[in-house]
């Protein structure tokens, strides 16, 4: 009879053989367990911040979806983060950014929407990647905030100028965060949401790890999570409202646009005459005494096409009596056609204009052309000349400070305006493209930021809605709804004191920036010392 017997010199016996491949599979069990609940956490976490956004006033969850990003990416890896970052990115961007399949889908298909939001998730997955690494330094909260913001920081410049859209600051005009602003910005506002989340995940990681036991190494965790609450509302008494040059009353014209997508390619004829039917509305109600007289008229960005003299505009801001901002595509004698915003006076038509800096790629400048196709319906149309001056116009004796449409996402545009001494901010704006979805929620909610970032009223003309009037706080004193005819007046403050934020313009997110770099280049070194012996890593003890 054989005998099966143990190899010689294995020393292990079947027992242990049997125990060993128990524990092995126990241990794939836990890795792979572990796996599929920081999969769904980051999942659930990009979610969560797409609906902290407007036209939702869930603030609160967006230092909930950063507190489940950071825990997922504790003791991982920089490949695991960079992977769980790209899912974090993609929850949020794709449900974020769905408009633009409203938008191009019909014609294109989703790949413009898939293409953009993959793009973005690519950026989140950047900074996921190093997220871990400066997570092992003291202060991790800290340093964690500082270089997820650096990643905004980049995506908002590179590349074809950047695509800013989507940046944390956006999504909390309606909580305590939002006085930040007139602190440091949009870059503090978001610096300030992000330290309170990764301080939750710590704090939260410490109680699962120590229990409730009081200890010094509470101190980090809790001031992370509760410090940029409590300065938020100290600040909040400080966010100047009242009028320092006195009131201008202001009249909004949203003339309306048919709901077809890129229909309105062909429609420019639908939109003039809607606005100028409109304005005549509104010039008989002035008339009858139904509404007091405005002092400044503003109608949305390109409402009409201007080459030249143009006899039915003059007819209709006479009627209106009041000084008016124009939003035109602009042909002027030479060169190519710009979106522009034209000062137009009843007495003497047309003046001072201001054209967009900060074109829409792929739709009002086409980079990469032979590949554009695939991406964008305006592929073979010509492009627009950007601009090349502050947006600021002296009009109604007012210096009016100008962000059309795309450029309200832009730190530099209103700043530039304020420093250069706007007392009042407009924002002409065409949404008819994106049909009935959140972009034109998401837009307010810059201009929103953007009134108690430079403490000023802020006009907002939509040819299809939202249009709205914002007092210097961010709140809403007016407000439309979509596709419909409609007419805003409003008396508005008008200020000329410049907010720290103005005033530190960028270097407050320059330094926000240079102190993540330094953080990195601190991990970096720390991770990279020689261990003592028996010294063990966390990527030693960890996948």
């Amino acid at each position: 009879m054989s005998q099966v017997l143990p190899a010689q010199g294995s020393g292990e016996t079947g027992t242990q053989s049997t125990g060993r491949a128990r524990d092995e599979s126990v241990g794939a069990s836990q890795v792979k367990r572990r796996w599929v609940v920081s999969i769904t956490s980051v999942a659930a976490g990009g979610l969560l911040l797409a609906v902290s956004f407007p036209p939702r006033p869930w603030w609160w969850l967006a230092p909930v979806a950063f507190a489940l990003l950071g825990l997922a990416l504790r003791g991982r890896r920089a490949r695991a983060g960079a992977g769980y970052g790209f899912v974090f990115g993609l929850a949020f961007f794709l449900p974020h950014l769905f408009w633009i399949q409203d938008f191009l889908g019909a014609e294109l298909g989703p790949v413009p929407w898939l293409a953009l939001s993959t793009v973005m998730a690519a950026f989140v997955a950047a900074a996921c990647a190093l997220l871990p690494l400066v997570g092992r330094l003291p202060a991790a909260p800290l340093w964690m905030a500082l270089v997820f913001l650096a990643q905004e920081a980049v995506r908002s410049r590179f590349p074809f100028n950047g695509f800013p859209w989507g940046r944390v600051a956006f999504g909390q005009v309606d909580g305590p965060f939002l006085s930040l602003g007139s602190i440091g910005g949009a870059p503090l506002v978001g610096f300030a949401v992000l330290l309170t989340g990764f301080g939750l995940a710590a704090l939260i990681a410490h109680v699962h790890e120590h229990g409730l036991r009081p200890s010094p190494a509470w101190c980090t965790p809790v001031s992370a999570a509760l410090v940029p609450v409590i300065a938020a509302l100290l600040v909040w008494p400080t966010v100047g409202t009242e009028p320092q040059d006195g009131t201008r009353t202001v009249a909004v014209v949203q003339g309306n646009a048919p709901n077809i997508g890129l229909g309105l390619l062909g429609q420019r004829s639908t939109l003039r005459r809607h606005h100028l039917q409109a304005s005549q509305e509104l010039a008989t109600r002035i008339r009858s005494g139904a509404l007091p007289r405005p002092d400044l008229v503003v109608w949305p960005e390109t409402a009409t096409e201007i080459t030249g003299p143009d006899q039915a505009i003059d007819n209709i801001v006479a009627d209106l009596g009041a000084p008016t901002l124009i939003g035109a595509l602009y042909q002027p004698p030479t060169g190519s056609s710009q979106n522009a915003v034209i000062a137009w006076d009843p007495h003497t038509g047309q003046g001072q204009r201001y054209a967009k800096q900060e074109l829409v790629p792929f739709a009002e400048y086409i980079p990469l052309r032979s590949i554009a196709a695939l991406f964008t319906p305006f592929a073979d149309t010509t492009d627009l000349t950007a601009g090349t001056r502050p947006g600021v116009l002296d009009i109604a004796d007012t210096t009016v400070g100008i962000a059309i449409c795309y450029e309200a996402a832009y730190d530099h545009v209103s700043r530039e305006a304020t420093n250069q001494g706007a007392q009042l901010l407009v924002v002409p704006t065409n949404n008819a493209w994106y049909g009935r979805g959140e972009m034109t929620y998401q837009q307010l909610a810059m201009s929103r930021l953007r009134a108690v970032e430079h403490g000023r009223a802020v006009i907002v003309a939509a040819t299809s809605g939202v249009s709205a009037i914002i007092r210097p706080d961010g709140s809403l004193a007016q407000i439309t709804d979509m596709f419909t005819t409609a007419s805003l007046i409003e008396d508005v403050p008008l200020r000329h004191t410049t907010t720290l934020a103005d005033r530190l313009g960028p270097w407050t997110e320059r330094g926000l920036t240079i102190l993540a770099v330094v953080g990195i280049l601190a991990a970096a070194h720390s991770h990279q010392r020689p261990r003592h012996v028996g010294e063990i890593s966390s990527d030693d003890a960890t996948s």
